[in-house]
């Protein structure tokens, strides 16, 4: 999947995050007793979800030794956790009275923040137990020590598990924290070391050599077809198009006279791109998009880079030009900051988050990468979720990339949704494959879910058709996370239950063009095959494109509300179901049983013809056992942004 680029599968790299996570409780070690459900045991409060769920009694390797080096974060809870979500959700629903009263980022530390005298007692606990506190801010303290240290102060012990051919350490039990600091700890993260390394959501070019596409190519959707190739569906199926650019999208997804002026989008990746405001610059410039004006781009980085060979971090250059580029494209007057993570670890992702709600830096904020669900550490969920609801109390929104998987089942072997697209408190967008046609007309869009069939060495038909799953949306239901109260009544009770009896929540909320067939052009400095650095163009896709795309969307939308912020979307999204201001999605837009498809050819290099060119039908609509169908469905939620999405937002 290379040639016009999803993302690459996702190797879990520090994300963990829910709503509300599974609590995972165990026998306390060092002869503690068990805590009640209150969490409690009358000496110590237990820290649920501390132990991860591959720490098993048949993968025990035995205990870790007493010397091995520990790094933790043991993040702080604040004044007032059940009153922080509690106001989250009232300012975001609609029918509250308290719906859009937000508070400054002042008054959420003053009104939820923790302590002084908390911040105090946990760093008192720490440094009495044999660690070392290393760094403090007013979201956790950081600690070092040996794993004896660490066992003393959480009251379990540590012990070596056999993990993907690996050993890591973990706690053999739930760790707690002293009952006198239950209001003070929230969760503590680090007392296992399996490595989380999350990636983009985009299958971007190799980290070094360049990408191209080979035409031929539609201009507009089936403005080209090859009479000579076989028919699939009945019908002679078009070529790609070479990449929509800005005028289509905004065109296909209502964007009108808005331009999202006086608002501010926030992006974050992982590390940052060298070239990104020269790129951006000239892909603006070469497509008829709105030049930057000073200061309209700017970012925001840490001061310096780790696990750069881990994470690959040259691919992440393509993942920030891409949702800059598609930002600017939708919303060409909105301000884009970008805030780069020092590394795609699970710490580093949660402190580039931290700095745009610590400064409200933004109001909508894009997110294109996470991870499967059984990859998720509960132990992180808790730090998450609290970041976005203190950014919810703001009228900050977060949107993340539900995955390019389809259901997973190809990718893990279980049915699974991702994360942090399955938490309660952020907007997942799904994906669809697009079709603008001449004179920038919206025609219609499926879910997006390929197969694909190679053209036979005569020409004369298509091997294996229709073929074998080659990506799609994520999508489906969470197995953690109970249905959020927005999505009662509009989710199918046989979705919602699908995988558990209870109901769950499902993904996603909404969705806008993924498919790398119908993708989205994208122009970035890369190593040619002369081996100096130039720029180039390609088109991309996967739910990486989707998310950016619908936060340019709620750009628009907030400056049709006269610039007041959309906060946390859904319970708005939600509302509008059902109403015009939705492009309904399914799978067979022109009718039951007429299927769509179109021709690729692409170079087997990735870069020129000298290794020649192979020529695939890749039929869409075909997202694993993910159906896109009337009303809610969980390829595409509840639909894509229509012509009345943005103007709804101006009553």
């Amino acid at each position: 999947m290379r040639s016009s680029r999803t993302r690459t599968p996702r190797v879990r790299t520090g994300l963990a995050w829910a709503a509300a996570l599974p609590l995972v409780a165990g026998t306390l070690a060092l002869g503690a007793p068990a805590a009640d459900a209150s969490g409690h045991d009358g000496g110590r409060h237990a820290l649920l979800g501390t132990k991860p769920l591959w720490a098993t009694s048949k993968a025990d390797q035995g205990a870790t030794a007493g010397s091995t080096g520990i790094t933790a974060r043991v993040y702080l809870a604040g004044r007032d956790a059940k009153g922080l979500a509690d106001y989250a959700r009232a300012v975001s629903d609609p029918q509250s009275s308290s719906y859009g009263k937000y508070l400054s980022a002042a008054q959420v530390r003053a009104r939820y923040g923790a302590t002084h005298d908390q911040i105090s007692k946990v760093t008192d606990w720490l440094n009495s137990s044999g660690l070392k506190v290393t760094g403090t801010t007013n979201r956790y303290v950081t600690v070092t020590g040996d794993a004896a240290a660490a066992e003393r102060a959480f009251a379990t012990d540590l012990h070596n598990y056999r993990k993907s051919g690996h050993t890591y350490h973990a706690p053999s039990a739930t760790a707690s924290a002293p009952a006198s600091l239950a209001d003070a700890v929230l969760t503590v993260t680090g007392l296992d070391n399996a490595p989380r390394f999350s990636q983009h959501h985009t299958q971007l070019p190799p980290p070094s050599p360049v990408f191209r596409n080979s035409g031929p190519f539609s201009s507009y959707y089936g403005s080209r077809t090859d009479p000579s190739l076989p028919s699939a569906y009945g019908s002679k199926a078009p070529y790609a198009i070479k990449g929509y650019t800005g005028k289509q999208l905004r065109a296909a997804y209502g964007a009108k006279q808005w331009t999202g002026k006086r608002v501010t989008v926030a992006i974050t990746d992982a590390y940052a791109s060298p070239t990104i405001a020269q790129d951006a610059g000239r892909y603006a410039a070469r497509h008829g998009d709105q030049a930057y004006r000073g200061g309209q781009l700017s970012q925001v980085l840490p001061k310096a880079y780790t696990h750069i060979k881990d994470c690959g971090a040259a691919g992440w250059y393509g993942e920030e030009t891409l949702d800059v580029e598609a930002v600017h494209a939708v919303a060409p007057d909105s301000d884009i900051v970008y805030v780069g993570a020092a590394s795609c670890q699970d710490d580093d992702l949660l402190d580039s988050l931290g700095k745009v709600v610590d400064g409200h830096l933004a109001d909508i904020v894009s997110n294109s990468w996470g991870d499967i669900e059984a990859s998720e550490t509960p132990d992180s969920a808790a730090a998450y979720d609290q970041l976005f609801q203190q950014g919810a109390v703001q009228g900050i929104g977060f949107y993340f990339s539900s995955g390019d998987n389809g259901d997973e089942v190809a990718n893990t072997g279980i049915k699974q949704v991702d994360t942090p697209a399955n938490s309660a408190w952020v907007t997942a967008v799904g994906g669809t494959s697009l079709a603008v046609g001449k004179r920038d007309a919206y025609k219609w869009e499926t879910g997006w879910g390929t197969q694909k069939a190679v053209l036979s060495k005569d020409g004369k038909d298509w091997t294996d058709f229709p073929g074998a799953f080659n990506g799609g949306a994520g999508g489906g239901v969470s197995k953690t996370v109970p249905q959020p109260y927005y999505q009662r009544g509009i989710v199918p009770d046989q979705l919602s239950s699908a995988l558990l009896k209870s109901k769950m929540r499902a993904v996603p909320d909404i969705a806008a063009v993924a498919d790398p067939n119908t993708g989205f052009l994208v122009g970035q400095t890369q190593t040619l095959p002369n081996g100096k650095l130039g720029y180039d163009e390609y088109r991309i896709g996967g739910t990486s494109l989707a998310a950016p795309v619908i936060a340019g969307v709620q750009a628009l939308a907030q400056q049709a509300r006269h610039g007041v912020p959309l906060g946390f979307a859904n319970p708005a999204i939600y509302q509008r179901y059902g109403t015009s201001a939705y492009h309904d999605v399914t799978d067979h837009p022109l009718g039951a049983g007429r299927d769509l498809a179109v021709v690729r050819v692409d170079y087997v290099n990735g870069a020129d013809a000298s290794k020649g060119t192979t020529t695939s039908l890749r039929s869409l609509g075909k997202d694993s056992s993910l159906k896109a169908t009337v009303g809610y469905d969980d390829v595409t939620g509840v639909g894509s942004p229509g012509a009345g999405y943005v103007s709804s937002y101006r009553h």
